[in-house]
């Protein structure tokens, strides 16, 4: 069992909402963290990468850890908007998204970056959908992009429950894609209603090279969003979650991500107390 610790918090850049690279590191130091996973495209109301940000964070002691790269056209209005256009189903995106994950990757590799992450979209719950395949096969050339650079393609998850993941992360290793894995948020899988985030971790923990910290409130309305509460207020097990990454000695880092509410760094500064204790609790058990 491998002790969880504070050195491997950080924070999603977009969350931060900033001006710029010299905003995002002031915001960064404010939470008192080192790591970032910086998004390389737009993505939501963030602006995207900026001309020397590396070197501005990395001035500023922060290390950039990840990277993250968005899809055309997402609706997140309603979760049937966002599963109608989200990551690359759409076909008449396709070629474009293909474009932009290429351009993720470039800059990933000037960076250094070897985790990148996206939202793939819904994919199809069993093999003999039409889409399985289609699917398998867009997600298997992208991540060949992040081969090509010694790097693995990550896929958030969320958007599918843990056992259609495990399914297509199983097409990936038949089609001999060995750099597809995971991006586990547990809130997603209670915005989405799609699963028990901590069920869900337990069996796909030996594929996730990298966590968000987030948390949610499941809807009491099928077809409508749960909602986003800060860390430590929703229904998110936070002890079981990093006892969980402990038992399959993990050795990643642990991503806030803060995308609702008006005060980021108040919020991320509550999570992170509570992400500490939950740390915490779980080296005392050990």
């Amino acid at each position: 069992m491998r002790t969880q610790t504070a050195d491997q918090i950080g924070v999603c850049s977009w969350s931060l909402q900033a001006t710029g690279p010299g905003d995002l590191a002031e915001k960064v130091k404010k939470l008192g963290l080192k790591k970032v996973q910086l998004g390389l495209t737009p993505h939501r109301d963030d602006p995207g990468t900026w001309e020397g940000t590396q070197q501005i964070l990395g001035a500023a002691g922060i290390s950039v850890v990840s990277g993250m790269f968005s899809t055309i056209g997402e609706d997140y209005s309603t979760p049937q908007a966002i599963r109608e256009t989200g990551g690359i189903v759409p076909d008449r995106h396709w070629e474009g998204n293909k474009s932009i994950s290429q351009a993720a990757a470039d800059l990933a590799r000037q960076m250094g970056v070897k985790l990148v992450s996206t939202h793939a979209g819904f994919l199809p719950h069993e093999p003999s959908d039409p889409d399985f395949d289609k699917l398998s096969g867009r997600v298997a050339e992208l991540a060949r992009m992040y081969s090509a650079i010694g790097g693995s393609l990550l896929l958030e998850s969320g958007q599918e429950s843990a056992d259609t993941l495990l399914m297509f992360l199983g097409e990936m290793a038949k089609r001999g894609v060995k750099n597809v894995t995971v991006n586990f948020d547990p809130a997603n899988m209670i915005l989405y209603d799609m699963d028990e985030p901590i069920e869900a971790l337990r069996k796909l923990a030996p594929y996730v090279q990298q966590v968000h910290v987030k948390d949610a409130k499941r809807t009491t309305v099928k077809g409508q969003w749960g909602e986003e509460v800060v860390v430590g207020t929703g229904q998110v097990d936070w002890v079981a979650f990093v006892r969980i990454l402990a038992e399959n000695d993990y050795a990643g880092d642990y991503i806030f991500e803060r995308e609702a509410g008006d005060d980021r760094i108040g919020d991320i500064s509550k999570g992170i107390a509570t992400l500490k204790a939950a740390m915490a609790a779980v080296s005392s058990q050990a």
